[in-house]
C-alpha cells in the first residue's frame, strides 16, 4: 500500500472517530429527539470537517499503559491537591504562599504543549498563565513552598510517554 493510501486510511479513520465523538456530544447535549436529527447531522458534519482542517490527523503512538499511569497519577494528585486546597481555605490563618513557578516543558510547542497546559490546569492549586520570554510556562500556584516544578516534571514525563514523544506542531 502506498503512503498516500495509508494517509487516506488514517484520515478516514480519524474522521469516523471524530464524527462518533461529536455525535456522542450532540446526543448528551440534546437527547435523542428525532426532530433534532437534521440539525444534529449538519452540526456533526460541520464540526468534523472543521476539526479535520484545523487539526489534521497524524499518526500517533499512544501508549495505553503510560496513559493509564498518567490518569491514575492525575486522580491521586487531584484528590490530594483538592484536600490541600480545602484545608487551606478552611484554615483561619489561610496558609497560602501564592506565586509563580517557571517550568521549561520538554514537549514541543503546539498541540502536545497545549494538552500539557490543559492537563496541569485541571489540578487544584496550579494554573498555567502563559509563556515567559524564553518560552517556558509560567504557572501560578497557591504555595510556592510545595514541589510544584517536580510535579510538573513528572506530569511532563508521563504525558510524553503516553503520547509517544509529542505531536508535531
Amino acid at each position: 500500500m502506498s503512503n498516500l493510501g495509508v494517509a487516506a486510511g488514517v484520515s478516514w479513520l480519524t474522521a469516523i472517530w471524530r464524527m462518533t465523538v461529536f455525535l456522542a456530544v450532540w446526543l448528551v447535549l440534546t437527547g435523542a429527539d428525532p426532530a433534532d436529527l437534521p440539525a444534529g447531522i449538519a452540526a456533526i458534519v460541520a464540526a468534523t470537517w472543521t476539526s479535520m482542517r484545523l487539526l489534521p490527523p497524524r499518526r500517533s503512538h499512544v501508549s495505553a499503559p503510560a496513559l493509564l499511569s498518567l490518569g491514575l497519577r492525575f486522580f491521586r494528585q487531584s484528590v490530594a491537591a483538592g484536600f490541600d486546597v480545602a484545608c487551606r481555605a478552611l484554615d483561619p490563618r489561610l496558609p497560602l504562599r501564592p506565586g509563580f513557578v517557571i517550568y521549561a516543558a520538554r514537549l514541543p510547542p503546539g498541540p502536545a504543549l497545549n494538552t500539557f497546559c490543559t492537563f496541569i490546569s485541571l489540578a487544584p492549586g496550579t494554573l498555567p498563565v502563559g509563556p515567559d520570554d524564553s518560552g517556558a510556562i509560567v504557572v501560578h500556584c497557591l504555595d510556592v513552598g510545595q514541589p510544584v516544578a517536580a510535579h510538573l516534571a513528572a506530569d511532563d514525563r508521563l504525558l510524553t510517554q503516553a503520547i509517544g514523544g509529542g505531536w508535531d506542531g
